[in-house]
């Protein structure tokens, strides 16, 4: 029986979770690249189900979570790096951000 090759790793992947607020979340940026799309259509649609994400699966982070990981991870504050509060994915949320990427796909 044949294994199938991703093109992240577990370790890798595992690398890219935080917790935050006492859950262990995955960024946006980190999540999309993960699934291979650019954030911008990740949150674009998010955005268009929003519906199917309640606060237990995203949410938007605070102010001092961003600065707080921004020193965590070296993100960019200045011009170039991000200029929109980055969304936090939990367990579900990401697993429902893959229904709803999949779901535009076959459109």
């Amino acid at each position: 029986m044949k294994t199938r090759h991703t093109s992240l790793e577990i370790e890798p992947v595992k690398s890219l979770i935080h917790l935050i607020r006492g859950q262990r979340v995955i960024l946006d940026a980190d999540l999309a690249r993960v699934y291979g799309v650019p954030t911008k259509r990740l949150n674009e649609a998010v955005k268009r189900t929003l519906e199917r994400f309640p606060s237990a699966f995203a949410f938007l982070l605070k102010p001092q979570e961003v600065a707080s990981l921004r020193s965590q991870i070296a993100t960019s504050k200045g011009r170039g790096g991000r200029r929109y509060i980055p969304r936090a994915f939990t367990e579900f949320g990401a697993i429902m951000a893959a229904n709803v990427l999949t779901k535009a796909r076959k459109r």
